[in-house]
């Protein structure tokens, strides 16, 4: 039996192509799952993806603006309510702000991807770190990019951002440790690094590219369900890189 059979997991910006995967992995492993995006239609059709493949699966979307911490909540609250449980959180809540050079950097960008890339996942973690402690085994994943371990010219406030992201998340596992104490952290909180996703339709639309070292978002997927197969001290603040380090 999938560790994840029974599961309650929810998936922060879930409308995406890493967000429809991860929906059908989990789905396929028998867990129950929670899906948010700010966009309404585009989650919608994802959810209804992931029912059709997978029937019989419990798998609902809610429109959430993860960017107010009493809506983050309230969405903890309402998942873990319903389902009795909250096994996990996966973030997929992204975004890219780039420049030709960093002396072109428009620190404009960085406002968003505070926003997308920080303030999300202050809130989300906030918002269900007890339940993921109450769950047992539950798991915090952040999805990362290489580039916060190496920042290039171009990509300042993106980097910038991801690496902070990552520190807050380090910082979530630090206190799961803590309140394991000598049994050892009840919930892990870990980051999954890739260079860049690709997909199908990416792919058919160059098909000449090569997409070197790109993550496929069947890979990611596969990679985020795997986690809750390893034991929470072994994943609690690591990076786990599906790339190679820069």
């Amino acid at each position: 039996m999938s560790a994840l059979d029974g599961a309650v997991i929810a998936v922060a910006g879930a409308a995406g192509p890493a967000g429809r995967a991860t929906l059908l992995r989990l789905a396929e492993a028998g867990a129950t799952v929670v899906a948010s995006d700010a966009d309404a239609a585009r989650l919608a059709e994802a959810v209804d993806a992931a029912r059709y493949a997978h029937g019989g699966a419990t798998v609902t979307g809610d429109t959430v603006d993860l960017l107010d911490l009493d809506a983050a909540r309230a969405w903890a609250a309402r998942t873990e309510k319903e389902y009795g449980r909250i096994d996990g959180l996966v973030h997929l809540v992204g975004g890219w702000r780039g420049s030709s050079s960093f002396a072109d950097t428009d620190l404009g960008d960085w406002d968003v991807l505070e926003d997308l890339l920080i303030r999300t996942v202050q809130h989300t973690s906030l918002a269900f770190h007890g339940g993921l402690q109450r769950g047992g085994n539950g798991r915090y994943l952040l999805i990362s990019a290489a580039g916060a371990s190496k920042p290039t010219a171009g990509n300042a406030a993106y980097s910038a951002a991801k690496s902070a992201a990552e520190a807050w998340t380090l910082a979530l596992a630090d206190a799961f440790r803590k309140e394991g104490g000598e049994d050892g952290p009840r919930a892990a909180a870990a980051i999954l690094i890739v260079k860049a996703l690709v997909h199908d339709a990416m792919r058919a639309e160059r098909p000449n590219a090569k997409f070197a070292g790109f993550t496929d978002v069947k890979e990611l997927a596969e990679a985020v369900a795997g986690v809750w197969e390893r034991p929470t001290s072994e994943v609690n603040g690591k990076r786990l890189w599906l790339t190679e380090k820069p």
